[in-house]
């Protein structure tokens, strides 16, 4: 008789490290316990509060190597606060911060967006500021793809829809494609909104003996591990299991939250004010006692909830959203609890602040649950040492078809340089963006001078001349070639497109989408790309206000590319001096400032033609970049330009072709260009070279914009001329005509005569450009 064993039982994993707690992590949550072990509550608030996204415990040493900037700036709150704020003059502030939901949309797009447009909105007026724009930067894989279709609809709707419900204009953002993407979306939402300094308001809780009042929607199940849980992990392969920690917003229920704390703050009823957002109730009661060097008393029973028989564990971790926490004076509870009730908004009287230093939380008979030290939670959470080590490098096999040089390229290779504009402006990643925000509300509020699809968005602040300037960026494509170079490109790139309006810089707000940090390869691009932060921040004079960090964005297909979304908010002093990309009028004369330098690896030409192995993306001189916008806000503030674009995706001729398009003329004005070929027509033509604007002045400025460029120490070269639709009924045409050494076919008198030339109908590019990004989606038929 053979006896068959039974298989020896599989011990259940200990407590902690399903609650995505390490070992090294309990062991140092002993130590800040005074030794002793924590309960099963005490570690799932450890297990949120500790986690990378409530933590930053593998970027705080970083981050603090950032310009944070001082009051000499402007700087009125900074990193550590729910948003940045800084000092526009006249009494005004404005106040504002970009955040990640990548995790959450990628399980439910659409309500992992409108959540993260929720939050982020809540970080703008718990400062006391009324929201009055948001921006959203959206990054996702392959647009043929059925899942990247997919959950482009959804997040797109989740933005419109929350943003539209809730009477806050979208105003501009990105959207990118990269197959990087394919299995980890990016969400990265900006806000940004308007205070009166008398109005700042902190999240802290001063003052023993002060309420801790709890308002907004109740706590139920939903979002439990939420943004905390979701944003600390790479995705695996069950990922349906995640769902339901995916929060669910309600917009109508945020209008009234504005609008009850705004009135709580503006009364002067509450002495500091918090969002709940990832850790639920855990995070805001120990980060607003930390702060304050106070502890917090938490009734557990008090918490108004909208599902039966909820664990202690979740209602603390919850992350349900529009919920506030208030610090409020015993005297002026009443009228707290009278303004809620009176916008329709449950509140409730939770704990006290107390001055033991510590989090405790009760139950209805007065049983201690738990008792945390604040700072434990907060400040003196664990900080890991990541070991960083960049990557082996291999020489990559050329694309097929590329040039076996690197100076090689169109149009010595036989192909029509129309053509391939053609293709850039009708690309996925270059053509007009109007099928998705068309989608967005950007007008509601009636601030919105220029909206999302040419350029910075420009906003209006009432009663005054002034507007605020605001766009996102980031260079993922440079970024994974060089995080330091992709990091300081998307810090230049923005704060130019902020300048060309002649509107000056006033702060950046980062999101820092990487990889798991625990993998050195990852580590090493993080450090990298906050060094290329810095150093740009530095080298341009500008605070980081505050931001996000978004690790783990990896999947089964890999990690994402490195990518620094950077938000730039600056000031107009006078909107009506305001230009903008578009060409204003025939016989404006073309001018580029700057110049072409080699290199066309991770440009859009390099993704749409190929390019040789060897070659490596352009240069950044951090310097010029400095001087480039300190030229162009000269020349707009005394009146000299008619028109400004940078160069940037798709090089100097998809901004030619954009400012012709974006003209001031139902069909566009057209140009005729002269161009000296310095290197090569593929790189003159669609080269990526940071630092570079073309300008469009009447002739009567050109001597004055040219000597302005001079005292700046820059380069600048008269291009050509703005030109009107030929007289026979045919579209306007842009006309670039290449010379010089690196032309083709040039011989002895290459410096003179046509080599070759750009040709194309501006009706044949709109076409393109207006159309490319449904054919890429697949939603030509709607």
């Amino acid at each position: 008789m053979t006896l068959t064993a039974e298989a020896p039982a599989v011990p259940e994993e200990p407590l902690h490290r399903r609650l995505g707690v390490t070992d090294e992590e309990l062991a140092a949550i002993r130590d800040r316990l005074g030794g002793r072990d924590p309960n099963d509550l005490e570690l799932a608030m450890f297990s949120v509060m500790w986690s990378e996204h409530c933590s930053y415990k593998s970027s705080r040493p970083l981050l603090r190597t950032l310009p944070m900037g001082s009051a000499a700036d402007g700087v009125v709150a900074g990193p550590g606060e729910n948003a940045g704020v800084i000092d526009i003059g006249d009494g005004l502030a404005v106040a504002f911060k970009i955040e990640s939901h990548n995790h959450p949309s990628a399980v439910e797009p659409t309500q992992g967006a409108a959540t993260g447009v929720g939050g982020i909105l809540r970080d703008i007026f718990t400062m006391g500021a009324r929201p009055i724009a948001v921006l959203d930067a959206l990054r996702f894989g392959d647009p043929a793809d059925a899942r990247t279709r997919h959950l482009v609809e959804g997040v797109v709707k989740g933005v419109g829809g929350y943003g539209n419900c809730v009477g806050v204009p979208t105003v501009g953002g990105e959207l990118v494609f990269d197959p990087s993407y394919a299995g980890n979306p990016l969400v990265n939402v900006m806000a940004i909104g308007l205070l009166d300094l008398d109005d700042l308001t902190l999240a802290a809780a001063p003052g023993a003996g002060n309420l801790v009042v709890l308002f907004g929607s109740t706590t139920g199940r939903d979002g439990i591990g939420g943004a905390s849980v979701l944003a600390s992990a790479t995705f695996g392969d069950q990922d349906a299991s995640k769902r339901p920690s995916v929060q669910v917003g309600d917009p109508f229920a945020e209008k009234l939250l504005i609008e009850a704390s705004l009135e709580l703050i503006r009364g002067g009823l509450v002495v500091g004010l918090q969002d709940l957002g990832a850790g639920g109730i855990t995070c805001a009661t120990s980060e607003t006692a930390d702060r304050a060097g106070t502890g917090m008393r938490v009734e557990l029973a008090a918490i108004p909830r909208r599902e039966p028989r909820m664990e202690p564990f979740e209602v603390l971790i919850s992350e349900s959203q529009e919920r506030m926490l208030a610090i409020v004076e015993p005297a002026r509870w009443p009228a707290v609890r009278a303004v809620c009730e009176r916008w329709g908004l449950p509140v409730a009287a939770i704990g006290t602040v107390t001055d033991d230093g510590d989090v405790t939380v009760v139950d209805e008979a007065g049983v201690e649950l738990a008792r945390i030290p604040a700072s434990a939670l907060t400040s003196d959470a664990i900080v890991h040492q990541r070991v960083a080590s960049p990557p082996v490098r291999r020489r990559a096999a050329p694309a097929p078809g590329a040039p076996s040089t690197a100076s090689e390229g169109l149009p010595e290779r036989g192909m029509d340089p129309g053509a391939v504009l053609t293709a850039l402006l009708g690309s996925a990643n270059l053509a007009s963006r109007h099928p998705v925000f068309e989608q967005y509300d950007s007008t509601v509020q009636a601030n919105t001078v220029e909206g999302p699809g040419h350029g910075a968005a420009v906003i209006r602040i009432k009663g005054s001349t002034k507007a605020l300037v605001a766009t996102t960026d980031a260079n993922q494509a440079v970024g994974k070639l060089d995080p330091w170079l992709g990091a300081a490109l998307s810090v230049a790139e923005a704060t130019r497109n902020v300048s060309i309006t002649g509107a000056r810089p006033l702060g950046v707000t980062n999101c820092l989408n990487y990889g798991d940090p625990t993998r050195p390869e990852a580590f090493w691009q993080l450090s990298e790309g906050v060094r290329g932060l810095a150093d740009a921040c530095r080298a341009l004079g500008l605070p980081v206000t505050g931001g996000n960090v978004s690790l783990y964005n990896e999947s089964p297909t890999g990690a994402i590319a490195p990518t620094p979304e950077i938000g730039v908010v600056g000031l107009l002093d006078d909107v009506a001096l305001r230009v903008g990309p578009g060409w204003r009028a025939t016989g404006d004369r073309i001018l580029l400032v700057g110049e072409s330098t080699p290199g066309l690896a991770g440009s859009a030409y390099a993704d749409l033609a190929g390019i040789a192995a060897e070659d490596g993306p352009p240069s950044l001189d951090l310097e010029r970049e400095r001087r480039v916008q300190a030229f162009v806000r000269e020349a707009v503030e005394r009146g000299l330009l008619a028109s400004a674009q940078d160069v940037s995706g798709g090089g100097l001729a998809v901004a030619l072709a954009e400012c012709s398009l974006w003209a001031d003329r139902d069909r566009g004005l057209g140009a005729h260009i002269r161009l000296a070929v310095a290197s090569s027509p593929a790189v003159d033509l669609f080269g990526e070279s940071p630092s570079r604007i073309v300008i469009s002045a009447e002739p009567r400025h050109v001597p004055a914009v040219v000597l302005l460029a001079r005292q700046h120490g820059l380069p600048i070269e008269d291009l050509g001329e703005v030109m009107d639709p030929p007289g026979d009924g045919t579209a306007a045409r842009l006309v670039v005509e290449l010379h010089g050494s690196g032309a083709t076919g040039a011989a002895e008198d290459r410096g003179s005569r046509v080599a070759d030339a750009l040709i194309v109908g501006l009706d044949e590019l709109r076409h393109a450009w207006e159309g490319g990004l449904s054919r890429a989606l697949g939603w030509e038929a709607r």
